[in-house]
C-alpha cells in the first residue's frame, strides 16, 4: 500500500510539535472534525494498517475475513466519533488504535451485514498478498497477540522512515548514495569501510564519511519527526522512541 502522508517540518519547538497529525486528531475532541483533524486521522490510519491486521489475524481470522474486518474497523473510526474516549494525558496513537479495534471485534462487528471491503471504504486499499506479506512472517508468529502488534507497529513505522529517506535522496538525484551507504545506518561505526565506500561512490574517504554521518543524522531526525506524529504530548517523544527500538527487538 503506498501514501503520500505529510510531515511535520520541525520538532524543535513546542508550538511546531503542535501541528504533528495526532495532536492535530486529538485537537478536535469534543468538537466538529476539522478538515486537518481528518486528514491527519486519514494519514495515520494508511501509515497503521499493518499492525491491526497482523493482531486480527493472530486472532485466528482468516485473510479474507481479516480484510474485511479491518476495513470495517477503519471505516467505523471515521464515521463515529471515538475520539472522545482518547485519554489526553496518555495520548499514544498505536493504544488508542489497539483499544478501539478490540472494542470493535468484541462488540460491534458482524460479519454477516458487512460490507465486502469494509463497507466500501476505499481510501484505504488492502492487496491480500500484500498483507499477507506483512503479517507474521518466520517466528513473528509466535509472539503474543499484543507484542505482534507492537512489533509489527514498530516495523510499519521503521519503513516509513526508511521509506522517507530513500525518496529524499532520490528527488536529490543521490540513489545510488542511498544504496550503497544504507548498510551504515544499522553497522557498528568502528566497522564501517570508508574507503571500499569512497571507491564504490567515487569519493574521496572523507568525503564518504561525510556522508555517512549526514545519512545517519537524517535518519534520527526523521525517525523522531515521525514518532513525535503518533504521540499527543513533546514529553512522550522520548519514551515511545524507546518503545519502538524495544518492540523491534522482540523475538
Amino acid at each position: 500500500m503506498s501514501s503520500s502522508p505529510s510531515h511535520p517540518a520541525s520538532l524543535t519547538c513546542h508550538a511546531a510539535f503542535q501541528t504533528t497529525r495526532w495532536s492535530v486528531v486529538l485537537a478536535a475532541q469534543g468538537k466538529s472534525p476539522s478538515v486537518d483533524a481528518g486528514a491527519s486521522l486519514e494519514v495515520l490510519c494508511r501509515q497503521y494498517w499493518p499492525p491491526l491486521y497482523a493482531y486480527v489475524r493472530h486472532r485466528g481470522h482468516t485473510p479474507h475475513d481479516a480484510q474485511d474486518l479491518t476495513q470495517a474497523f477503519f471505516a467505523r473510526l471515521l464515521e463515529k466519533d471515538w475520539l472522545t474516549a482518547v485519554d489526553r494525558e496518555n495520548g499514544r496513537f498505536r493504544a488508542f488504535l489497539l483499544m478501539a479495534l478490540k472494542r470493535f471485534m468484541a462488540n460491534e462487528w458482524d460479519r454477516s451485514q458487512a460490507q465486502k471491503r469494509g463497507g466500501g471504504l476505499e481510501w484505504i486499499s488492502l492487496d491480500s498478498v500484500e498483507a499477507e506479506s506483512r503479517h507474521a512472517p518466520g517466528d513473528l508468529a509466535a509472539l503474543p497477540a499484543d507484542s505482534l502488534y507492537e512489533k509489527r507497529w514498530a516495523l510499519t513505522l521503521l519503513e516509513t522512515v526508511m521509506g522517507r529517506l530513500r525518496a529524499e535522496h532520490e528527488k536529490a538525484g543521490r540513489k545510488e548514495e542511498y544504496e550503497t551507504l544504507k548498510p551504515c545506518l544499522t553497522a557498528e561505526r568502528g566497522s564501517i569501510p570508508y574507503d571500499e565506500l569512497a571507491l564504490a561512490l567515487k569519493m574521496e574517504p572523507a568525503s564518504a564519511r561525510s556522508a555517512v554521518h549526514r545519512l545517519r543524522k537524517r535518519f534520527r531526525e526523521i525517525f523522531r519527526e515521525e514518532v513525535a506524529g503518533t504521540v499527543a504530548h513533546p514529553g512522550d517523544v522520548e519514551d515511545e522512541m524507546r518503545a519502538v527500538v524495544a518492540a523491534l527487538g522482540r523475538e
